[in-house]
C-alpha cells in the first residue's frame, strides 16, 4: 500500500465563521487557548490569519523583551555531520536514510570515519561555524548487519558509543560544540550523552497515532515512530536535565484535531520539566524517491497558522523555529506568525534532509530579518536561557567548551571568535574536602541552616504541572473481604491473590491486628526470634546533586550553605574509626555530584579498603552505579565487576522508592526509572555482588504501588537469590520538597507502617527471610512495634546518619549497641549482632562493639 492510499479519517466540516471569531478574540485578549480553540486557529487563512499572526507576534515580541533581547531573531551557524545514513525505521517520505547496498556502490562506509567527521568540522571551524549537529538514523545496527559489523570491526558497543566518541573528538580538536540527534533515547542514553553535548533533539513530529500503527501510514513499520515512545524521549530528557530541541511536522495526514494535541503534548512537558528549549515548526516537502512523491506539500499559509497557534499554545518564553531553506520567499509572512528562532544555517554543509533545499546565505538571512525589523544574532546550540542557568543544564566537562564561545551576559555567540579544540576529560579525583563536613554531627545540634534549597522552584520542575498529574490520579479505596484474606494469609501467604493483598492492605482495628499476630507467627517460624542488628557507620561522602528528588532534603546545591563534600582520606579516617569501635561495615552512598568522576567510586572502596581491609564495604546505590557506568562508558556490568575488584562487597537497595514509574516521576525529576533500578540490582546478583532491598513510602503512593512493588522483588529474588533483606522506609516529610509544595502526604500513619510490615513479611515469603525496621525513621517505640508486626531486624547502629535527619527525622544519627539491644528487649525478643549478610560476627569484632559500645570516641574535624 502506498503511504497516500493510507487510511484517513472522514473529512471534518471548516470551522464556522463564528467559532473562527471566537478563536481569534480570545486569542487576542490572551486567554488560555483550549484544544479545539487551537485546531480552529489552525485552519485561518486570509484576513483571520492576519488576525491570528499578529495576535502570535505580540506575545513573541513581549517574550523578546522579557528575555532582555527585544527585536532579535537567532539563529545557529553550523555544519551537518550525517555520521550514518542507515536506521532501522522506514518512514515514507526520507530521502536521508539508505541502505548498506547503495553505500558500498558509492564507495561510502557504514558510518562516516572519524577522519570524515573531523574533516568536516574542521572546515566549519575555519568559516566560523559553532555548532556540529550530529544527525544519524536510529539504532541500525537493530536492522543491518553491516552496520553492527562495523561497530565491532571498530570497537564500538553499539551507535551511541561511537556518537559519544566522534563528540569527544570534535569538542577536543575543533571546539564544535556537538547537538546531537541519534534519534529514540532511554532515560540512560541521556546520561551517557550529557557530559559530550550541551544540547540534544529529536522531533515529535506528531502525536497521531494511527499514522504509525496503520498500514500505509508515513510512519507504519518505524518502531521509533510511535508517539508514545518519541514523548518518553522529551519526558526522558527533561528528567535528565538536556536542552532538548524538538517540533511538529505539518502536512503527513494528521488532521488539525491531531497537530493542536501534538502542541499541547509539547506544552505539557515543556511545563513539567522546563527542558524545552525549542519547537521547531516544519512544513512536510514531497520528495521524489519516496513512497509520499505524490503527497501535496505542506502550504506556507498552513505553516503559518501553525506557528502562530504554536506561539499562542507555548507562549512568550518559547523559542519556535521555522527553517528558512523551506520557506521559499515568505520570510515577512513567517516572522509575522511569530518565530523567534531560524535554526541552524550552515556556509558548508547541505541539508542533507532537505537536500533539495539549499540554506540561504546568511547575509541574506539577515538582510530579510532586517527587512521585517529584526536583528539577526548568532546563538550556541544551548539557547541563551540554558546557558546563563549553568548547572544542572550544562555538565562541567562541556562548560569550559560552552564559555569559550558565549557571551557571558546575553547568553549568545561571542562575536569574532572561532572555535578552537579543548580537552574533554573526566575529572581524575574526588572533589577537595569542602563545605559543612561536620553535618553528621551538628545537624543534632545545630541542625540544618534552611528547610528548602535556594532553587527550589527551579531544580525540580513545575510544582504546579505536578499537582496536577497527582490530583488525577487520586486513589480509590478497594472493598475485598477481611476474614477470607486472613484465612488465607494465616494458611499459606504464597497464595494470596492481588484482590486480597489489597483488603489485607487497607487493614484497620482487630483486622490489623490480627494480620500483624499472622505476619509475626510467619516470623517466628522463618527466622526465630533473635532480632538482628549490626555495627556500622554510614558515610554520605557528599550532598551536592542535581538530581532533583523531590522527596529529599539531603540534596544541596554546591553553593549551599549546608553543602559538603568528603575528601578520599576523610572517607578512610572515618571507616577506621568505625573498625576501631567495632563495626563490622561501613555504608557508604553521596549526591550525584557533577564534578563527581565515574572512577571516583573504585577510589572510595580502594582507599576504605586499604585503611580497614577486614571491613565490609556496603556502598554505592543503584542511581550512582549508572552514573559511575555512564560517566566512563563502561556497561553497567562491567563497571560493578571493576567496583568489586576495587573492593566493594555489596550494594544497597536504595533509589528504589516505589519501583513504579507512575509514582517515581512524581517523586523525582531525574532519577533512573524502574527498569533500569532491576537492571542494576539483577546485575550485581549475577556477578556475585548482593544487595538489599528498600521501599519508601507515605507520599503520593498507594497500596496497589505498595502490592506491585513487593511482588516485584519476589520476583528477583526468585530469580537471583541476591537480596539480603527488606528495608521498610517510611517518607519522612518534614523538610521534603515535594511535601513543602503541598502534594504528598505527611508520611504513613502509624496504620501504614504495622500493614506494610506486616505485609511484607507474607508477599516476600518464602523469598526474602529478613524484613528490616528503621529506628531512624520509626524512633525506638516504633521499632518496638514493628518488630511485633514482623519484622526481625533493626538495620544499624549507623554512628552518623545525615540523610533522614535533613529531612526532619527527630531519632537522632545514631543508636549505640544497647540502644538497639534495648529495643529488642522492649519487644519481649533476643537479640543478636549480626555482619552484612546475616552471619555471625567474629569474636574479636563482638569484643570492640561491646567495649565501645559502638559509640565513635572521636568525630573528625571540620576541614584536614
Amino acid at each position: 500500500m502506498d503511504a497516500t492510499d493510507a487510511p484517513r479519517p472522514a473529512p471534518r466540516p471548516a470551522p464556522t465563521a463564528n467559532s473562527m471569531r471566537r478563536a481569534l478574540r480570545r486569542a487576542r485578549d490572551g486567554v488560555a487557548l483550549d484544544p479545539g480553540e487551537a485546531a480552529v486557529l489552525l485552519q485561518a487563512r486570509g484576513a483571520d490569519l492576519r488576525d491570528l499572526c499578529a495576535g502570535a507576534a505580540r506575545v513573541r515580541d513581549a517574550g523578546l523583551a522579557e528575555a532582555g533581547r527585544p527585536g532579535v531573531i537567532t539563529y545557529s551557524k553550523k555544519v551537518f555531520i550525517p555520521l550514518t545514513r542507515l536506521c532501522r525505521d522506514r518512514c515514507h517520505y526520507c530521502t536521508f536514510v539508505t541502505v548498506p547496498g547503495k553505500l558500498k556502490r558509492a564507495g561510502h562506509g557504514m558510518f562516516l570515519s572519524p577522519d570524515e567527521v573531523l574533516e568536516i568540522a574542521r572546515q566549519g571551524a575555519a568559516l566560523g561555524c559553532k555548532e556540529a549537529l550530529f544527525t544519524l538514523g536510529d539504532r541500525p545496527e537493530d536492522r543491518w548487519p553491516e552496520a553492527r559489523d562495523w561497530l565491532d570491526a571498530h570497537g564500538y558497543d553499539d551507535t551511541l558509543a561511537y556518537v559519544r566518541a566522534m563528540a569527544i573528538r570534535v569538542l577536543e580538536e575543533t571546539g564544535l560544540l556537538p547537538h546531537l540527534n541519534p534519534g529514540v533515547l532511554g532515560w540512560t542514553d541521556f546520561q551517557r550523552l550529557k557530559p559530550v553535548a550541551p544540547s540534544m533533539g529529536m522531533m515529535l513530529e506528531t502525536t497521531a497515532t494511527r499514522l504509525w500503527s496503520e498500514p500505509g501510514g508515513p510512519h507504519h513499520g518505524s518502531p521509533d515512530k510511535e508517539p508514545a515512545v518519541r514523548l518518553r524521549v522529551l519526558q526522558d530528557a527533561g528528567r535528565s536535565a538536556v536542552p532538548f530541541t524538538t517540533g511538529v511536522l505539518i502536512g503527513i495526514g494528521e488532521t488539525y484535531e491531531e497537530r493542536a494535541d501534538a502542541l499541547f503534548a509539547i506544552r505539557r512537558i515543556a511545563r513539567q520539566y522546563h527542558g524545552i528549549q525549542e519547537v521547531i515548526v516544519q512544513n512536510f516537502r514531497a520528495k521524489p524517491d519516496t513512497a509520499m512523491r505524490a503527497m501535496p506539500d505542506a502550504e506556507l499559509s498552513e505553516l503559518a497558522a501553525a506557528i502562530a497557534v504554536t506561539r499562542l499554545v507555548l507562549g512568550p518564553s518559547a523559542r519556535i523555529q521555522a527553517p528558512p531553506n523551506l520557506v521559499d520567499e515568505e520570510f515577512p509572512l513567517i516572522i509575522g506568525a511569530g518565530i523567534d528562532d531560524w535554526g541552524g544555517v550552515s556556509p558548508l554543509t547541505p541539508d542533507h534532509v532537505n537536500p533539495e533545499r539549499p540554506w540561504p546565505h546568511i547575509e541574506e538571512l539577515a538582510a530579510r530579518t532586517a527587512a521585517e525589523g529584526f536583528q539577526l544574532r548568532e546563538r550556541l546550540t544551548v539557547h541563551p536561557e540554558y546557558l546563563l542557568r549553568g548547572e544542572p543544564w550544562l555538565d562541567p566537562r562541556i562548560l569550559p567548551h560552552v564559555r569559550a564561545l558565549a557571551d557571558p551576559v546575553t547568553g549568545l555567540a561571542r562575536d569574532g571568535v572561532l572555535p578552537v579544540g579543548l580537552p574533554w576529560q573526566e575529572p581524575e579525583d574526588l572533589p577537595v574536602s569542602s563545605g559543612r563536613t561536620d553535618l553528621h554531627r551538628t545537624i543534632d545540634t545545630e541542625g540544618r541552616t534552611g528547610d528548602r534549597r535556594a532553587d527550589f522552584e527551579d531544580v525540580y520542575g513545575d510544582w504546579e504541572a505536578l499537582r496536577e498529574q497527582v490530583a488525577a490520579s487520586a486513589p480509590e479505596r478497594l472493598p475485598g473481604d477481611l476474614r477470607t484474606a486472613l484465612a488465607v494469609a494465616a494458611d499459606d501467604p504464597v497464595r494470596l491473590t492481588d484482590d486480597q493483598a489489597l483488603a489485607l492492605f487497607h487493614a484497620d482495628g482487630p483486622a490489623l491486628d490480627a494480620l500483624c499476630r499472622i505476619a509475626d507467627d510467619l516470623r517466628r517460624s522463618v527466622v526465630g526470634e533473635e532480632v538482628t542488628y549490626c555495627v556500622t557507620r554510614n558515610i554520605n561522602f557528599t550532598n551536592v546533586c542535581y538530581t532533583g528528588c523531590r522527596f529529599c532534603a539531603f540534596a544541596q546545591r554546591r553553593t549551599d550553605a549546608d553543602a559538603y563534600t568528603l575528601s578520599l582520606e576523610q572517607v578512610a579516617d572515618r571507616a577506621a574509626q568505625a573498625w576501631e569501635v567495632g563495626a563490622t561495615e561501613v555504608c557508604m552512598q553521596g549526591g550525584i555530584h557533577p564534578d563527581l568522576p565515574g572512577t571516583a567510586y573504585f577510589d572510595i572502596a580502594r582507599a576504605v579498603k586499604a585503611k580497614v581491609p577486614g571491613i565490609h564495604v556496603h556502598a554505592f546505590s543503584p542511581m550512582e552505579v549508572v552514573n559511575g557506568a555512564t560517566r566512563t562508558g563502561l556497561s553497567i556490568r562491567d563497571w560493578l565487576q571493576q567496583a568489586k575488584e576495587a573492593g566493594l562487597d555489596s550494594i544497597p537497595g536504595t533509589a528504589a522508592e516505589i519501583l513504579d514509574d507512575e509514582v517515581r516521576w512524581v517523586l523525582t525529576k531525574g532519577k533512573l526509572p524502574a527498569a533500569t533500578w532491576v537492571e542494576v540490582v539483577s546485575t550485581a546478583h549475577e556477578l556475585g555482588i548482593r544487595s538489599s532491598s528498600t521501599m519508601m513510602y507515605g507520599h503520593v503512593d498507594t497500596p496497589a504501588h505498595w502490592l506491585g512493588h513487593l511482588r516485584l522483588l519476589a520476583r528477583i529474588q526468585q530469580r537471583t537469590g541476591g537480596f539480603t533483606e527488606f528495608v521498610t522506609l517510611p517518607f519522612i516529610h518534614t523538610n521534603a520538597p515535594v511535601y513543602l509544595a503541598g502534594i504528598a502526604r505527611p508520611g504513613p500513619t502509624a496504620r501504614d507502617n504495622r500493614a506494610v510490615v506486616a505485609m511484607a513479611r507474607l508477599l516476600l515469603h518464602p523469598h526474602i527471610p529478613n524484613i528490616q525496621t528503621s529506628w531512624v525513621k520509626l524512633g525506638a517505640e516504633g521499632a518496638a512495634e514493628m518488630l511485633r508486626s514482623g519484622a526481625n531486624d533493626l538495620g544499624g547502629t549507623l554512628m552518623e546518619e545525615t540523610i533522614s535527619r535533613m529531612a526532619g527525622s527527630a531519632y537522632g544519627s545514631y543508636k549505640s549497641v544497647r540502644d538497639l539491644e534495648a529495643i529488642a528487649e522492649a519487644a519481649g525478643r533476643p537479640h543478636r549482632q549480626r555482619t552484612t549478610t546475616y552471619g555471625e560476627v567474629p569474636a574479636e569484632r563482638r569484643a570492640a562493639a561491646l567495649a565501645s559500645d559502638g559509640h565513635l570516641p572521636e568525630l573528625l574535624p571540620v576541614l584536614d
